[in-house]
């Protein structure tokens, strides 16, 4: 087992992927992120696996990238990085995804955050993109997704202050799915994974490609690929093995085909 990165299956169809690096608050250095990069490829390609979750320690999701790592590259060094590779993977990853953030999510670590589907808050989470206090700036994303996901306003004062928000602002801007005890978080966060994982995974697959790409697509783009993804839906055995189900008022056993 890699000591940076820990993996476990808690519940049927559910592996969690632990960031393990508690004495530098779970920052990215490049081990970690190769680490993470085969574990996703792992629960890629494996049938039992239906969602994951992503979580660090009570401390901390993953206070972003390791400065005294990153201090040491250049601009040419940090684009040849493998950050960007793993980003573009996580950001491709058909299952569903989920961040249980407990702790610090900053830089790196909230922009990881903000390419999973779904985020569930710990009490104590605290998050930001504080690289214009370095003299840096987002580079995994931050820019381009925190104002799709918290609106124009919140966005701009995060990203040219600096400033963290706490758990509430966060649910309330509509970042995070909910907040709750802070040692609870992960547990919150297999319960929900366990919900999404009963369902079909090809629906479920499905119906998050036709999601993301509403975020670039114009909205006739949008329904033609939703129809496309609907019909292939509507042939697969699990349709009619869920349709089935409901008439004979049981459990569907889904196969994902």
């Amino acid at each position: 087992m890699s000591e940076v990165l820990l993996s476990h299956d808690p519940a049927d169809g559910v592996r969690v992927l632990t960031l393990h690096r508690p004495e530098r608050r779970n920052a990215l250095n490049q081990i970690l992120l190769h680490e993470l990069s085969d574990a996703m490829d792992a629960a890629a390609a494996s049938a039992s696996v239906r969602a994951v979750v992503l979580a660090g320690d009570r401390l901390a999701f993953c206070a972003g990238a390791d400065i005294r790592e990153m201090q040491q590259t250049d601009a040419a060094g940090i684009g040849s990085r493998t950050a960007e590779s793993l980003w573009r993977k996580v950001e491709a990853f058909e299952k569903p995804l989920l961040a249980a953030v407990a702790g610090v999510a900053f830089g790196g670590g909230l922009e990881l955050a903000l390419l999973c589907d779904l985020i569930i808050l710990g009490e104590n989470a605290r998050l930001a993109l504080p690289e214009v206090k370095i003299g840096a700036m987002p580079g995994g994303g931050g820019t381009q997704r925190l104002h799709r996901a918290v609106g124009k306003t919140l966005a701009t004062m995060m990203l040219l202050t600096g400033d963290e928000i706490d758990a509430q602002t966060a649910v309330r801007s509509g970042l995070a799915v909910k907040t709750v005890a802070t040692d609870a978080v992960v547990d919150e966060a297999v319960r929900l994974a366990s919900r999404i994982a009963a369902n079909a995974p090809l629906a479920v697959r499905s119906a998050k490609a036709a999601l993301v790409a509403a975020n670039c697509m114009h909205l006739a783009e949008g329904l033609a690929l939703e129809r496309a993804l609907h019909d292939k839906v509507f042939a697969s055995a699990d349709r009619r093995e869920g349709m089935a189900a409901f008439l004979q008022k049981r459990p569907a056993r889904f196969q994902g085909c």
